[in-house]
């Protein structure tokens, strides 16, 4: 066997700015090659998908709201759905039922542990729930799309009641409505529409999914469901594809799927080890993370060198966009002394600054609209080079970003963006 190729930090930070669709001459010119390129957007906060689509399209080309709309809400070729680790996400349609069947087991016992609880907390059993969620699907099929509070009009199973937690700190009553209509998204059956609302809203109406496992209901078609194991090595080869050389434990975190299924996957595609190196900052972190060579998988076909982007660039990006959270070891491209003012307590990233594949600072927009943006210390250099060398780059980075602040503000206009979760350093800069 002869000895495995090593991708070093640098490459992997010029792979993420091609890949991920961030420098300069890689932007994109529709919200599908985004979503495509990065294989999901975060869908939990709406503004986040628009913003990573915007953050990513070419000068000149669509406006970013208006196309991923049309995306989403015309044309169907971008399903928001839940997926991986319970998330909400935002997928190529093509790639819908394979997030589906690979994630298939987690609705599955979602819905388990409601009918548990509904069991301890109330009268209501499994046929019970069963049959609610017949009446929902009825519903939605008849009407094309509604509201929560319009199915719970109709379907006033779903204002009935039951005891969470009994027995816990957390006892109390719950309505079953929220639960049920997760579970249905969960099992593939129903989607997110449009929402109430502007695009940053986050009350959305739910519709049938297109072509679902459930399609009797729908009088449509089922469409062919791969197998989970199928359907995992199709993400994989997907996610691969963007986001590797990686770790088997970034995409465990990433997927939430177990180390098992993780390496039965890898092994499907034949995918090849390589050593990972490199790191910034000096402090914490096992592996690669701490600088240390660690091992990690890329295509079989990948395996050629990528060189840096020919031009610098600069980027904001939104809170949870998918190349900020795209790894569970970030020392690469995140210095661990930057963590602690760009995270929230459970570990979801604000808005950030990126220069030339690594995170320099954090952004945010205070309610006049102006975007504001920091530095964050030691930013823009490897600490090297002469002084007059490191002014310089300084400076090219300032003027970049500032170009990048003024383009954001430009699409913004008159909305006003708030993160769903808000970081140390976002509510600073804010105001709020």
């Amino acid at each position: 066997m002869g000895e495995q190729r090593l991708i070093g930090a640098e490459e992997r930070r010029a792979r993420l700015a091609t890949r991920h669709r961030l420098a300069g001459g890689a932007r994109a010119t529709a919200a599908e090659e985004v979503a495509t390129s990065l294989v999901a957007l975060h869908g939990t906060d709406p503004a986040t998908v628009f913003l990573a689509v915007g953050a990513r399209l070419a000068d000149g080309g669509p406006d970013p709201v208006a196309d991923t709309e049309r995306a989403l809400y015309e044309e169907r070729t971008l399903v928001r759905m839940h997926g991986m680790r319970h998330t909400v996400f935002v997928v190529p349609s093509e790639l819908a039922a394979a997030v589906h069947s690979s994630s298939e087991a987690a609705g599955v016992r979602e819905r388990a542990r409601l009918v548990k609880q509904l069991a301890e907390g109330s009268d209501y059993d499994e046929a019970w729930l069963a049959e609610t969620e017949r009446l929902v699907l009825a519903e939605l099929a008849a009407r094309g799309e509604a509201t929560g509070a319009e199915l719970g009009a109709a379907v006033p199973r779903l204002r009935a009641t039951y005891v969470y937690g009994v027995g816990t700190r957390q006892e109390g009553p719950q309505t079953v409505g929220t639960r049920v209509l997760r579970i249905l998204g969960m099992r593939g059956l129903i989607v997110r529409g449009r929402p109430q609302g502007g695009w940053t809203s986050n009350r959305f109406r739910w519709s049938p999914a297109p072509n679902a496992p459930g399609a009797g209901v729908t009088g449509t078609a089922p469409a062919p469901v791969p197998s989970p194991a199928e359907a995992r090595a199709e993400l994989v080869r997907h996610w691969l594809a963007a986001y590797g050389p990686a770790t088997e434990a970034d995409l465990k975190w990433w997927t939430g799927w177990t180390l098992t299924d993780v390496r039965r996957a890898l092994s499907a595609l034949g995918a090849v080890r390589v050593t990972l190196g490199g790191a910034l900052g000096g402090a914490g972190g096992t592996g690669a993370e701490a600088g240390r060579p660690a091992p990690g998988f890329v295509l079989p076909d990948d395996l050629d060198p990528v060189p840096s982007p020919a031009e610098p660039w600069a980027a904001l990006l939104p809170a949870l966009d998918p190349t900020a959270m795209g790894w569970q070891d970030r020392d690469w491209y995140l210095d661990p002394a930057h963590r602690p003012p760009l995270f929230d307590r459970s570990g979801n990233i604000g808005p950030t600054v990126w220069w030339n594949g690594r995170i320099v600072g954090g952004w945010a927009q205070r309610p006049d609209g102006e975007i504001v943006w920091r530095l964050l210390p030691g930013a823009g250099g490897d600490g090297t080079g002469r002084e007059r060398d490191r002014e310089r780059d300084r400076k090219a980075l300032v003027r970049a970003v500032e170009a990048e602040a003024a383009r954001l503000a430009g699409r913004l206009g008159a909305v006003r963006v708030t993160p769903r979760f808000r970081t140390p350093l976002e509510k600073e800069l804010s105001g709020g």
